[in-house]
Formats: C-alpha cells, structure tokens, sequence
C-alpha cells in the first residue's frame, strides 16, 4: 500500500468530510485535549443551516471546543448530547435537562460500544502519520480505540501539536475513512497552585507513599501538593488515569523511574496526558511513556497487580459512615465516577497498596463542612463505605478498614474542622453511631 497515496484520497475539508452524518445518526468524538474542532465546528454548522437533527453526540471530558460547537444551547433542539464524564463545558447543561450523564466505569465504555451502541460516527484528533501509515491517538486514550473500531465511518483530524505517543495507541490509515488538517496550538490545562491546606495535606499523603510505590494521581492543588513532596522519594512508578505535568517534574529529577514496577517496569503507564505544551513536548515519541485504553489501565483486576500501589482521588464530601461523593453537586452532576472506584479497588487489593481519599475538610472559605452527617437524597456515591480505606484532610489522616461504625464515625469527625465537630458528634449520637 503507498501510505501517502492512500492519505492525499482521504484528505478533505471539514465541510466534505462531515457531509456523510445523517440525521439521527449518533456520534462519538474525542474527548479532552483530543476534541476535534474543525470537524466539530463543521458539523455544527450543518445543524444550524437545518440540514441535520436528531443527532445523539457522547464524549468524554468535554472542553472548549465542545462547548462553542455542538454543545452550544441553540442548538440543542436538534442534538442530544452525552457524557461518561462531566466537566465544565456541560455542567450548567446538566442542571437544567440539555445534556445527560451516562453512569459507568470508565473502564467499561470500550464494552459498552461493542454490545450495546451502534456508532456511526467517530471522530478524533490524532497525531501525524508515520511513513509507514500509523497516526496515534496522542494525549488521549480511553475509549477511542473501541470507537474508531466499532463505528460506520472514521473521521480524523490531524494536528501537528498533538505529540505522538508510544503504547497501544497506533491506528492505520487504512482504518480510517476520511481526514481532515487543522494544526492549532492543543489546549492547555494549568492546575491551580497548592493552597496553605493542600500543602499539608500532600505533606501527609507524601508520608504514606513508600519508596518503589507506583503511583495514581489527579489534577489539581493537592496533587500538585503531593507532587511536591515526592521529591525526596526514590524509585517511584506510574500507572494513573491521567498524566499530569506534576508528573514531567518527578521524572526528570529522577524520583520516578519505574525500575521497582511489577507491571510494564521502566513504564510510564496511562490514559490521557492533560496539561502544558512543555508536557505535550515531554511525552512526544518518549519510549518511556506507555498509552493504554481505560479497558486496560483502569481495569481494577489490572491495577492490582502493581505491588505498592498508591491510589489518591479527591472527593466533595464524605459522611460519618464513609460514604464518599466525588460526582454530585447541589443536586446534579458535577463530574463523574470515572476511574475512581476502579483504583479504590484495585489499590486496595494491591500487595502492599493504599487507596487514599484527600480533600480539604471545608469549602466555601470554611464556610460549609465536606464531612457531613448523611449524604443527602439523591447523592451520588462514588466511593461505597465498604470499599473506603484512607482519608486525609489537613486535620490528618484515618483507615477506616475494619472500624466499627463507630470507630469509623469517630475517625472521620476528628478529620473534620474544628468548628463542626460538635455538631457532627450529635448528629452521630442522633444515628446511633456513638
């Protein structure tokens, strides 16, 4: 096959390659830093010129380009939007019925689009095509693998910017209908500075990490808090949902190598790469780095072979049973369960493994307690009681692992802060938990 040949006959406009969505059609598209915009923004289009409707779009992580296009309100007489994972591009959309929140395990999507979705439409951004005809599917890998090959039609959109990454991440130009160029700079997501609080909370959480520990962590002030006090660490792994440029850092001082890894040693294993351009750089063609979909990585029975592994989410709130809500927000959804429980478990079954809960014990400026007495109807549970080992707050820290209810109530309320202790001890008493 004469790859470049093959290329040039698929390459198209957006507007060309777009013209084959029908109404009715349902459509996948990348998610995160791996949206498309071109395409997105030529598919919109259509919809606004009246020659579609009753499209069903799904994504995962949706960020600006979705929310400026297909996400767009005007728009939603004719399009039905679906996420496995909230963000801030469709939370007001939630709230008020435009867009729905589909429940699952990340790690179960690649499944649920061979047995029960038939998908029209995928369409990604990738990587530039090697001279033997291979894009890969760059910073982003959870389902898009299970959707370019499940689906009627593949749609590509190539960008100069999204690096190239090594791993289970190579798609052929052969499996590919249509492509379109667009090379604009990949978004960039900078995480907010560690506060006073998260500073000390990734102190503690800092202290139960063991050197030769293969880590999971997220985004956010107290990863990044976390981050900084690994320094001191020696031998560290990675195998996490998400690669963040806290990461790049740890890397290159040496503290994480991977040499003390029992699964995929030397490798610096995960799904989606979100940050900085200096990130996107570090990860382009680096042979340490190792992409694998969510079916994989996020599989619980998959993390638990990593010895030592440490596992830290963060959540909204936690009640006096241990019951934790990472998803759910004055009464709709706020993000997502995404790989969380699937690490709770999978580290905790790990020889030698943490899962670690770590939120600050107040918000709203201390104004309203995360440690609350139930969790209110209708929350989600993203953590089940049964299943929450440690929890950290800038009060310090407590395994709730075999704790009686009441050792358990009593742990969590000494996490809280100071001023809703008293009210969080009756209202144990009041549950007949003391």
């Amino acid at each position: 096959m004469n790859v470049n040949r093959e290329y040039r006959r698929r390459l198209l406009t957006p507007e060309a390659a777009v013209a084959c969505v029908k109404s009715g059609d349902m459509i996948v598209h990348g998610g995160s830093v791996a949206e498309p915009p071109a395409l997105l923004t030529a598919l919109a289009e259509r919809v606004r010129r009246g020659e579609l409707s009753s499209l069903k779009i799904y994504s995962s992580l949706p960020m600006q380009h979705g929310s400026r296009t297909v996400l767009s309100p005007d728009l939603s007489d004719c399009i039905e939007s679906y996420s496995w994972f909230a963000t801030e591009a469709d939370r007001s959309r939630h709230k008020v019925g435009l867009s729905y929140y589909v429940p699952t395990y990340i790690h179960q999507i690649s499944r649920l689009m061979q047995e029960t979705m038939e998908i029209d439409i995928m369409m990604t951004t990738v990587s530039p095509m090697d001279k033997y005809g291979y894009f890969t599917f760059g910073a982003v890998n959870d389902y898009t693998g299970a959707a370019c090959r499940n689906c009627r039609t593949l749609i590509v959109e190539v960008n100069e910017n999204m690096p190239r990454v090594l791993g289970d991440t190579l798609l052929h130009i052969s499996e590919v209908d249509a492509i379109v160029e667009n090379h604009v700079p990949l978004l960039e997501v900078q995480a907010p500075a560690p506060g006073p609080q998260d500073d000390i909370i990734g102190r503690c959480v800092a202290e139960m990490v063991p050197d030769g520990a293969t880590i999971a962590l997220g985004i956010g002030g107290i990863p990044n808090a976390i981050g900084s006090h690994l320094l001191g660490h020696k031998d560290l792994g990675i195998h996490s949902g998400v690669f963040t440029p806290v990461m790049v850092d740890l890397i290159e001082k040496g503290v994480v190598n991977g040499s003390k890894k029992s699964l995929h040693p030397r490798k610096h294993v995960f799904i989606v790469a979100q940050g900085t351009r200096r990130m996107y750089d570090f990860i382009h063609n680096n042979p340490s780095m190792e992409s694998r979909p969510a079916s994989y990585t996020e599989d619980p029975a998959i993390i638990a072979l990593n010895d030592n592994m440490i596992a830290v989410n963060t959540v909204i709130e936690v009640d006096l049973t241990g019951q934790c809500n990472a998803e759910h927000m004055a009464g709709s959804q706020f993000s997502g369960t995404g790989g969380q429980l699937d690490f709770v478990r999978g580290a905790y079954n790990s020889r030698g493994g943490k899962s670690i809960q770590a939120f600050t014990s107040t918000a709203r400026k201390g104004t309203v307690s995360r440690i609350v007495p139930q969790l209110k109807s209708g929350t989600a549970v993203t953590v089940p009681r049964m299943d929450t080992h440690y929890l950290v707050t800038e009060y310090g820290s407590v395994n709730l692992k075999g704790k009686s209810t009441r050792d358990r109530a009593l742990g969590i309320i000494a996490l809280a802060h100071p001023d809703f202790r008293d009210s969080l001890l009756r209202a144990a008493e009041d549950m007949y938990l003391l």
